[in-house]
């Protein structure tokens, strides 16, 4: 079975780490292979000609790229942990919500972090829209009592914004403005599956320092 399942993907990623968690929590055996970005493998290349990007997942030789694509097709083959809900209309919110943290959520706080030019606007937009989810997040999860969708695809929001907020000195996710964002992402952060294939906060530090340190 590992062999059945191949991903190719890098540690500092959220869009890897998405896949990693949904693997492991329908208990899926896959082998990962961890990619160095500046000089992407062969088998990379030729699995995701397109993007040439990571994640990249194999399944049976079928390559499929794209996080939320790669979730919705492991939801679907494997059924234990159902990561989306089985009404359709509770489905397509879900797909709705995972789709605002995408297209909202993950490149406006981006902005806010690495681009100064852009930091005072990027950083209105960013609390507008999680002020947003604030308000949607109704239970521990967004998936409820247990984790689905819309939170694997907030990982961003829950593990990657604390770490680059320490680093660079930008406040996004504050307790005083969103407690129940923040109880969520701890919530999640500590979850056992979530802290067995995540990287930690220090180690995020540690990544984006290295990087910021190779840039400059």
């Amino acid at each position: 079975m590992a062999e059945m399942v191949k991903f190719y993907g890098s540690r500092g990623s959220p869009f890897s780490n998405r896949v990693n968690v949904a693997l492991k929590l329908k208990g899926v055996e896959y082998k990962y292979y961890e990619e160095d970005l500046k000089n992407k493998s062969a088998s990379l290349l030729k699995y995701n000609p397109i993007h040439k990007k990571v994640p990249t997942f194999v399944h049976n030789e079928k390559p499929l790229a794209e996080s939320l694509v790669i979730l919705e097709y492991i939801d679907e083959t494997w059924k234990t942990h159902p990561i989306l809900p089985q009404h359709p209309y509770e489905r397509a919110q879900a797909r709705f919500w995972s789709r605002f943290i995408e297209d909202k959520v993950v490149p406006t706080a981006w902005k806010a972090f690495w681009v100064k030019e852009e930091r005072k606007k990027a950083l209105e937009e960013v609390s507008e829209y999680l002020e947003i989810l604030e308000k949607e997040l109704k239970g521990r999860y967004f998936g409820g009592e247990s984790i689905g969708l819309v939170d694997i695809t907030g990982n961003f929001i829950a593990q990657w914004i604390p770490a680059v907020q320490e680093l660079v000195g930008v406040e996004i996710l504050t307790e005083a403005k969103f407690p129940k964002l923040c109880k969520w992402s701890h919530d999640f952060a500590t979850h056992p599956v979530i802290k067995e294939v995540s990287p930690s906060k220090e180690e995020l530090i540690a990544l984006f320092k290295s990087r910021l340190n190779t840039t400059n």
